[in-house]
């Protein structure tokens, strides 16, 4: 380059001696590298608009760029002071973007050092007088041997970085093709550029490679690039060093991203530690075709792949589309664990972690079996029905464990959009896969178990139904081609398999309840509550508070105390619970013998000195036994106390049983009548069928009170003349409906009317009707075992629910007397002792005879 007005020649390239000035403070341009630069201060947009876009020629595509050490955001009117030395550089690609605001981005080749001989302009971008630094022959001899001529000195550092040079290259990957390439061009170019390019091509600082461009002679060049490049050789050896040391060494490799270069021939190396997984498109179309998915998915990526190749990676769905085949390439597409099909290891684990549940055992048994007899079968969607406490989300965990498979659990409880179940479409901003993909993603294979907890709490709100989101995952029939929308293609479910749990069957929708087979998980009785406290809950609590079992001591006598009288449950949590604060006061106990025991020798210590000091008392004795009276100091006093016999001794109360989603309750009604005109009062939160069931009662025994001798207050035979009657279901607070408690309300009103006490040992459940019938009604497993928690001894059940007493444990059965009633009548004779009046001459309605 020479100065005045005659043109430039650089390697058959004429440029001017004009050049328009580009400020950057992103990095520093060297000399056969290529640099990317962002512009957007208005000087360097004025150039990019009015020379670089608007020009025709390729002289109008050369600037020269200088490092500019100041903000440009804070730029002044003033130009700022231009660094002594820049690059001038071929801009081979324009990229404009308005996001996040509007800027363009150069990507700029280097060709050779130039110093500012004067400004021509300031606006709209600067314009100056350049004088080349560099020497043309170095850049257009390509002979190794370019520099014999030189003296000796320069040829020995350029023989010695060339020897550097190599043994950088020969610690990477030679199987890399850039490295590879590289390698070629190390023998190609002329020692004298090596500086330059290596020294874009390592880790270097910006500061470093304002050194390497300010140092115009050829030996201070090579000085100061041969440090930076032994400084690099020695990182690399002591990462290989340290990776051997390793025992469990991440697999890593260097890799060598391609940039632009030295006259198209110029790749920039990073020689960096990272993921196998790189940038460089390469590496992710390798993983592509490595994930083996379907052909379908394997379109759409590769379509994908081809548009991330031609997109910057300035454009916002560039991230977007990345982010997209990472998915793709995680999801387990043809990954699976190999099913363990032992049935009586299986049966096995089953009756360690889980006591009693006999019903869920058999029914995993049976899954297990057919597994073994058909490989190809479709994952079963099981959905467990209980109250909270009894072990239904545990009981998913251990049939992965039986299985062998990946567990996941994903919460459903309190979810009111679709997307979380669906995802979101990629059209919009922060969308991401639903939890399905992502549960997927994270086990990492195509067959785990899923237990979707609480599907009777999902909720509804504009954003669309959670719920019918669903029916696809949840359906066999549809779940093998499941979309999601971020996907936007077909994943495979078949082999999922779902496992939901729900508290009650109420709240869920009819639609997705046919796609489940439901499971009921029923309260545990007081032997499986001690049983279960013996083997799992006392164990866990004892190591969960640093005790032993020689430390601490519960007998099943204790257990019982606890399950009766401090926690009125279906599962255990309450029971764990108490059990926890037993061992919180234990450990305060044994804590303060220890620490006693250490102030006691320092009390002897300071009473042989002969001073005074107070006598400490000595450690509790081992093992701590909990008894009654040490339960009531702990837990305070019982809150439930067995109130039955107390509460029925009077006329006009009954006891039923009703069911809740925290499993079997018993309840009181009681009833009173005073002088009035035929009113019926009902208190206590009752629903429309309570009340209705209410009105029932009190027609069938204005019916039948001459049979049964019913009297008012006054003695005349229509219990309602004169009388007005209350009818109340204590714990007010609590709504309550459903038809069960129809014979428990005609046995209430029957014992005011007559004078008579029921039976304190009855409990009854049963819908009724006009004619007297009892009618079956749900939950009879979980109102028997309230019953017997209770302490009743006869439990009167409708007799079409005869059958569901075999699901009982034998020794509920045993402790039980059940009378199973027709009609109303043998319900009176089993709710009095000795039977009640008038219910020997049962009515029969007449038959109808065929006249044909």
């Amino acid at each position: 380059m020479a100065t005045g007005s005659e043109d430039l020649v650089y390697g058959g390239i004429k440029m001017p001696s004009r050049l328009p000035l580009l400020l950057t403070h992103e990095g520093v341009l060297l000399p056969g590298s290529t640099v990317r630069f962002s512009v957007d201060t208005p000087r360097n947009m004025h150039l990019v608009k009015h020379r670089l876009l608007k020009g025709t020629s390729l002289q109008s595509t050369i600037i020269g760029v200088i490092p500019n050490t100041k903000d440009p955001s804070k730029e002044a009117d003033e130009i700022p002071t231009l660094h002594k030395i820049g690059t001038a550089g071929i801009a081979v690609q324009v990229v404009g973007s308005n996001w996040p605001k509007p800027h363009y981005t150069l990507l700029i080749t280097g060709l050779c050092r130039f110093s500012v001989s004067s400004l021509l302009t300031e606006r709209p971008f600067i314009l100056a007088e350049v004088e080349q630094l560099d020497k043309l022959e170095h850049y257009t001899n390509l002979t190794p041997e370019g520099v014999e001529a030189e003296d000796g000195e320069l040829q020995e550092l350029s023989q010695q970085f060339y020897q550097t040079a190599l043994q950088l290259l020969g610690m990477l990957d030679v199987s890399v093709p850039v490295v590879a390439k590289f390698r070629r061009l190390l023998d190609s170019l002329p020692k004298e550029t090596l500086p330059d390019v290596v020294a874009s091509m390592i880790r270097t600082s910006n500061k470093e490679k304002l050194q390497v461009l300010d140092a115009v002679a050829l030996e201070e060049r090579f000085k100061t690039t041969l440090p930076m490049l032994t400084r690099q050789i020695e990182g690399l050896k002591l990462l290989q060093k340290t990776r051997k040391m390793m025992p469990d060494p991440e697999k890593k490799v260097l890799s060598v991203r391609e940039g632009g270069g030295f006259p198209g021939r110029h790749f920039n190396l990073n020689v960096e530690e990272e993921d196998d997984d790189g940038d460089d498109t390469g590496s992710l179309e390798r993983k592509v075709h490595a994930a083996k998915m379907p052909d379908a998915p394997l379109r759409v990526c590769l379509k994908e792949l081809k548009r991330l190749k031609k997109m910057p990676q300035s454009m916002p769905e560039y991230a977007l589309t990345r982010n997209y085949l990472d998915l793709m390439v995680e999801l387990p597409w043809s990954k699976s664990t190999k099913d363990c099909l032992d049935i009586r290891a299986a049966r096995t684990l089953l009756d360690i972690d889980h006591y009693a549940m006999d019903k869920l055992k058999r029914r995993v048994l049976e899954y297990l079996a057919v597994k073994q007899l058909k490989p190809t079968l479709k994952g079963p969607i099981l959905c467990f029905v209980g109250p909270p406490g009894v072990g239904k989300t545990s009981v998913g965990r251990s049939i992965a464990k039986c299985l062998g498979r990946e567990f996941h659990r994903i919460a459903l409880g309190g979810i009111c959009d679709q997307s979380d179940i669906r995802g979101h479409r990629r059209t919009y901003v922060g969308s991401m896969p639903g939890r399905i993909i992502n549960g997927l993603k994270t086990v990492a294979v195509n067959n785990p178990v899923f237990l979707l907890d609480e599907v009777d709490k999902l909720g509804k709100s504009l954003q669309g139904d959670p719920a019918a989101a669903l029916l696809e995952v949840l359906d066999p029939e549809q779940n093998h081609s499941f979309t999601d929308h971020y996907l936007n293609v077909t994943f495979d479910l078949s082999q999922v398999l779902f496992i939901a749990t729900a508290n009650t069957t109420a709240t869920v929708p009819p639609a997705l309840l046919d796609r489940m087979e439901v499971l009921q998980v029923p309260g545990y009785t007081q032997e499986e509550k001690v049983e279960i406290s013996h083997r799992h809950l006392i164990p866990h609590q004892l190591e969960q508070h640093g005790l032993s079992s020689q430390q601490l001591h519960i007998p099943p006598d204790t257990t019982k105390d606890i399950i009766n009288r401090y926690t009125r449950e279906a599962g255990v949590r309450s029971l764990e619970r108490k059990i926890g604060a037993v061992c919180r006061a234990v450990a305060v106990k044994i804590a303060e013998g220890q620490t006693d025991s250490k102030t006691e020798e320092v009390t002897d210590r300071l009473t042989q000195q002969g001073e005074n000091a107070v006598p400490l008392a000595s450690p509790p004795v081992m093992p701590i036994v909990i008894d009654n009276r040490a339960l009531k100091d702990i837990l305070g006093a019982p809150p439930f106390d067995l109130e039955v016999s107390e509460r029925l001794t009077l006329p006009g109360v009954a006891l039923g049983l009703a069911w809740t989603p925290l499993g079997g309750e018993i309840m009181f009604v009681e009833a009173s009548r005073t002088e009035g005109e035929g009113q019926l009062t009902l208190t206590g939160q009752l629903g429309d069928v309570m009340k209705e069931s209410a009105h029932l009662a009190i027609s069938w025994l204005r019916a039948n009170s001459k049979r049964y001798q019913l009297t008012n207050m006054s003695g005349g035979p229509d219990p309602l003349e004169g009388t007005d009657i209350h009818l109340h279901f204590p714990a007010g607070a609590v709504t309550k409906d459903g038809p069960s408690a129809g014979v428990t309300i005609v046995t209430c009103l029957t014992s005011l009317f007559s004078g008579r006490p029921v039976r304190s040992d009855v409990a009854m459940t049963g819908e009724i009707t006009l004619r007297g019938l009892v009618l079956p009604v749900g939950g009879i497993k979980d109102k028997v075992l309230a019953a017997h928690r209770a302490g009743v001894k006869r439990v009167v059940v409708p007799r079409r629910n005869e059958k569901d007493l075999e699901e009982l444990p034998a020794n509920v059965r045993d402790d039980l007397d059940f009378v199973a009633a027709a009609d109303l009548d043998q319900v009176l004779n089993a709710a009095f002792d000795g039977g009640f009046p008038g219910t020997d001459g049962v009515r029969r309605d007449a038959r109808l005879s065929s006249k044909l």
